[in-house]
């Protein structure tokens, strides 16, 4: 759906983008993360064809935003990180400028917007000015003049900035709504926007891709690593369970008699779930619990773009 290929973007001496590829398939939720600076909204704008790169290509559903950009526009909406909106227009006003700009045809004009302003919940401030809007209900009305083209992809940047909790929480329950048409791309620097929203989460910084996969691929750390707790009581765990050749490191701690809280360091392709039931059973110990551990994402963030 959308192809991201080799691209690199400069402004004077600062390199904003550096070699950047990725893909997004179609139906995905998709979190472009990173600190603030390391490239995002000029990702952002690069895709939707505002900005050109130095080197590159970006494809949306296979055409080329370079060579092609209105032919490609159709298939995508794009919410700016500003939500440039005219205050003094009616709601009413907007989506029918946008509907000129986007070129839809007049037949269409009145299903596109009634699809619109019923998808995004406007209803009730259809006839207002934009002036008098919340926070909450301009970004609802950006997002309905990106979907007025019905486009197959929907790309915005920072969509729940400088929203209150419950407005972020209706922004996030909406755009959850709309991913069940769309494709969706969202920047975001929130950690809790990509664990509440995204299936899958790329971590840009300094222009550079860092991070690939999903939020719980990325919740397993950035050294490929992850962590196993055992809660586990019984004779000779402390010799046998070092014994191990699949731990990378472990820690043994007693808790009381012969019960023991066990850390065990492994790489993330390895399992050892099953070894350690089978050396239960053979030795008769009892597992009072046994879970992998998994980093909070802001751990893994802050890993990953200090």
């Amino acid at each position: 759906m959308l192809s991201v290929k080799n691209i690199s973007k400069t402004f004077g001496t600062v390199q904003a983008l550096n070699d950047l590829s990725f893909e997004v398939s179609q139906g995905e939720i998709v979190g472009l993360l990173g600190p603030n600076g390391a490239g995002k909204t000029t990702t952002m704008r690069v895709m939707s064809g505002f900005l050109y790169p130095d080197e590159g290509e970006v494809l949306i559903d296979g055409i080329s935003v370079l060579s092609n950009p209105v032919k490609a526009q159709e298939s995508m909406g794009y919410l700016p990180e500003n939500n440039p909106l005219y205050k003094d227009m009616l709601a009413s006003e907007v989506l029918d400028l946008a509907a000129d700009l986007k070129k839809i045809p007049e037949e269409e004009r009145r299903s596109a917007v009634k699809f619109v302003v019923d998808a995004v919940g406007i209803k009730d401030v259809y006839y207002r000015p934009v002036g008098e809007l919340s926070k909450g209900y301009k970004q609802r009305l950006g997002i309905a003049v990106a979907l007025l083209n019905n486009p197959k992809i929907l790309i915005m940047d920072e969509p729940t900035e400088g929203l209150d909790p419950n407005q972020r929480r209706e922004i996030r329950d909406l755009i959850k709504k709309l991913a069940k048409e769309h494709t969706i791309l969202i920047s975001t620097h929130v950690m809790q926007e990509v664990e509440a929203l995204c299936t899958r989460a790329i971590v840009i910084n300094e222009g550079q891709k860092v991070a690939d996969g999903s939020t719980d691929e990325l919740s397993r750390g950035a050294k490929n690593e992850k962590t196993v707790h055992l809660v586990v009581e019984g004779k000779g765990i402390s010799k046998i369970l070092k014994d191990l050749k699949k731990v990378k490191e472990i820690s043994i701690d007693k808790i009381e008699g012969s019960k023991y809280d066990v850390r065990m360091v492994l790489e993330t392709k390895d399992v050892i779930q099953p070894d350690i039931s089978k050396l239960a059973a053979k030795n008769g110990w009892v597992i009072w619990s046994l879970n992998e551990v998994k980093q909070h994402l802001e751990d893994v963030f802050k890993e990953l773009t200090s």
